[in-house]
């Protein structure tokens, strides 16, 4: 596996975050030390796009949510992979169909989205658009149940998939009622995590996506869905947050402050 980032302090994280995810599941017993070096050593970082594309089978495509942004990184990487290698998008909101043209190659292309943490929310969306050939559909199914996720397969493309098309107008909820100060971004997670026995809120839950992330999404489907007042509103509020650097974990503050926010603490829930 090779990950690939124009910025090497992004492949500097990663590196970071792949040990602690790694080092974390030795804790807890779920993998053994051994299973963990010989993992990581089988993982490569690189700047350079040729390197990485060169041998590539799959191009699992995650950059952030932006169109144009996607649609340049898929046509260069059209020009540098080999033939055969199969794109997929992990798009957490678009659908492939957007950026089908921009790839050069529609039948090859297809979304594969996965849920954090993988190795617990192991459900991975697979998602052809008209033109996606069916072989590619069915290689992607069985290389997600390969590398131990779910498959769902969606019949039609939908923005969203399954769960996040039910997760995402939660979210846009509980964006509502803290930008319209209906309650306080700590209750609104309270009752989630009091009702849903979750481990964290919506807003704990965008910490971890990056705040960045939930207001690019926000924001593009606030410039379309022009009728939604609220969604624009709603947009401004999480630009807030985005203007003043606190994007969430990555940063160490964001709706809350880590490495211990307040959500993980005892008693949270019950509000003492």
């Amino acid at each position: 596996m090779v990950i690939y980032d124009v910025a090497p302090a992004a492949l500097d994280l990663a590196g970071e975050r792949l040990e602690a995810y790694a080092q974390g599941l030795v804790t807890d017993g779920t993998i053994a030390a051994e299973a963990k070096a010989s993992a990581l050593q089988r993982i490569t970082s690189t700047t350079d796009d040729a390197a990485a594309a060169s041998d590539a089978d799959v191009l699992v495509e995650a950059v952030p949510e932006e169109p144009k942004l996607k649609r340049r990184v898929l046509g260069r990487f059209d020009a540098i992979c080999p033939p055969r290698t199969i794109f997929t998008t992990n798009t957490s909101t678009l659908l492939p169909s957007q950026l089908a043209k921009a790839s050069k190659r529609p039948e090859r292309l297809i979304a594969l989205h996965f849920h954090l943490p993988v190795w617990v929310n192991n459900v991975a969306d697979v998602m052809p658009h008209s033109a996606t050939a069916p072989d590619v559909t069915e290689l992607v199914r069985g290389f997600a149940r390969r590398i131990g996720q779910i498959p769902i397969v969606l019949q039609r493309e939908h923005h969203g998939y399954v769960f996040n098309a039910m997760y995402s107008a939660m979210n846009r909820e509980a964006i509502t009622l803290a930008e319209r100060g209906i309650a306080s971004i700590e209750d609104i997670d309270r009752a989630w995590m009091g009702v849903a026995k979750s481990p964290t809120g919506p807003f704990g839950a965008f910490d971890y996506i990056g705040i960045d992330t939930v207001w690019a999404i926000t924001n593009y489907w606030a410039r379309r869905l022009f009728y939604i007042r609220q969604l624009r509103r709603s947009e401004k509020f999480l630009k807030a947050y985005v203007d003043r650097g606190e994007l969430g974990v990555k940063t160490g503050r964001g709706f809350y402050t880590y490495p211990d926010p307040a959500y993980a603490q005892p008693g949270f829930v019950e509000g003492d």
